[in-house]
Formats: structure tokens, sequence, C-alpha cells
């Protein structure tokens, strides 16, 4: 049996803020509700139609604790019947750079594996 090797790498702050971060988009369909409504304002409704597959007892949990998180606002409009809408805030909007980096590299592994490529290509700091 091989001995063990220690990691070098230093642990991670008891408060890691990458953790911070991923914990709220944790979660089935969390970053696919910040997706719909980097656009603008979308209502409930709208949201569902654009999740096809998602209940509506899951979607209305990922929006509380979206909005509980302050990741997404949600306003009562006055109409008849009353309709409610659902936005990204300030602190929602910095999360999609992010996102859609990450949106990027699927695409790129997607356009790799259809190609029958091995491995990924690799830029270099010129490219």
């Amino acid at each position: 049996m091989l001995p063990r090797r220690k990691s070098t790498v230093a642990p991670p702050p008891s408060e890691c803020p990458l953790m911070e971060c991923m914990n709220l988009l944790a979660g089935a369909w969390t970053v696919n509700v910040v997706w719909y409504l980097r656009d603008g304002s979308r209502r409930f409704g709208e949201l569902r139609y654009d999740l096809s597959g998602i209940s509506a007892k899951t979607l209305t949990a990922r929006l509380r604790r979206l909005e509980t998180d302050g990741l997404v606002s949600r306003t009562v409009k006055p109409t008849s019947p009353p309709s409610v809408e659902y936005d990204l805030t300030a602190f929602g909007r910095r999360l999609l750079p992010a996102i859609e980096a990450i949106a990027e590299v699927g695409m790129d592994l997607k356009r790799v594996r259809a190609s029958g490529e091995v491995h990924a290509p690799v830029e270099t700091a010129s490219s």
C-alpha cells in the first residue's frame, strides 16, 4: 500500500467565500431560475413555462429562498387579479458573469465531446 501524502494546500478559511457563493446557488433549478431572470422581470407562470419540468412547489421554494438571500425581488402588481413579478436584485445580477462563464465552458465541452476529441482544447495566455 502506498503511503498517504500530506496535502501542501492550505485549508480554506472557516468561512470560505467560495462556499458562501456556491451555497447561494445550491439546489436543483436555482441557477436556471437566475438564468431566466437575467433579461428582466418574469411572472411565476412565465418562469414555470421557461423551466419546463419544474414543479410549482419547487419553483416557489427556489424563489422564496432566492428572495430571502437577497438575490431576487418580489413585486405584487395592483392588477385584477393581482400578479407577482420576480426580478434579480443588483446583488443577484453580480452572479451573472460567473454563471455566463460557466455556461460558455459547458458549450465548449459539448462541442469537444460532439467532435470526438478526448480532451478540451488548451488555450495559451496569448489566445
